[in-house]
């Protein structure tokens, strides 16, 4: 079979042409820079509220915590039920209710062991010492036995842990999947 010289420089002309009217096309350019500016801002505005959401869940737990601690204080009278743990009645009942009062319902729960209760005195920028308080049994006069501490009484504290498990809204899509997944607080209020 033989080739003929004029079809195919014909041929060639019009692939040429073709190629060259291809690229001289501008229609749907903005169709496609379009879809790839919106895909990006997509996966960046998606990254965002997986972020803030996380965030606004830190911090109603935190929130879980602290209403629980406040119960606690509202539900034992300091005169006649400290220490509240071992005391009062009331308090496994006020700190359950309160703690799953937040937008996060029932999801948030106490850690084992919490609430847990023991003195503590103050230092010099008014934290909470020694670590792990001083136990119930052992009650010091004062805080002058206590190294590092400031003079005067030391308070009756309770202490609350809450967890909640986080679950990402957009699983492995977003930074939602390098979160912790175990949210855990943790609140001191005095009781006395």
């Amino acid at each position: 079979m033989s080739c003929n010289p004029v079809t195919r420089k014909s041929s060639r002309k019009g692939v040429s042409w073709r190629f060259r009217s291809f690229l001289d096309d501008h229609r749907g350019v903005a169709g496609i820079e379009f879809a790839l500016v919106a895909g990006v801002l997509c996966i960046l505005l998606l990254n965002g509220i997986e972020v803030a959401r996380y965030a606004y869940t830190v911090m109603q737990v935190q929130n879980a915590a602290q209403m629980g601690a406040q119960a606690a204080w509202k539900a034992c009278d300091p005169v006649k039920e400290l220490p509240a743990t071992t005391r009062c009645a009331r308090l496994s009942t006020a700190i359950a209710a309160a703690i799953k009062s937040t937008t996060l319902g029932d999801n948030v729960k106490l850690q084992t062991g919490s609430p847990s209760e023991a003195y503590y005195c103050l230092n010099n920028s008014n934290a909470l010492i020694p670590a792990g308080g001083i136990s119930l049994a052992n009650k010091p006069s004062n805080c002058n036995a206590v190294a590092g501490a400031q003079a005067g009484q030391p308070g009756d504290y309770i202490k609350l842990d809450v967890t909640y498990a986080y679950q990402p809204l957009f699983l492995d899509f977003t930074v939602g999947r390098l979160f912790n997944r175990t949210i855990t607080k943790t609140t001191y209020m005095r009781l006395l």
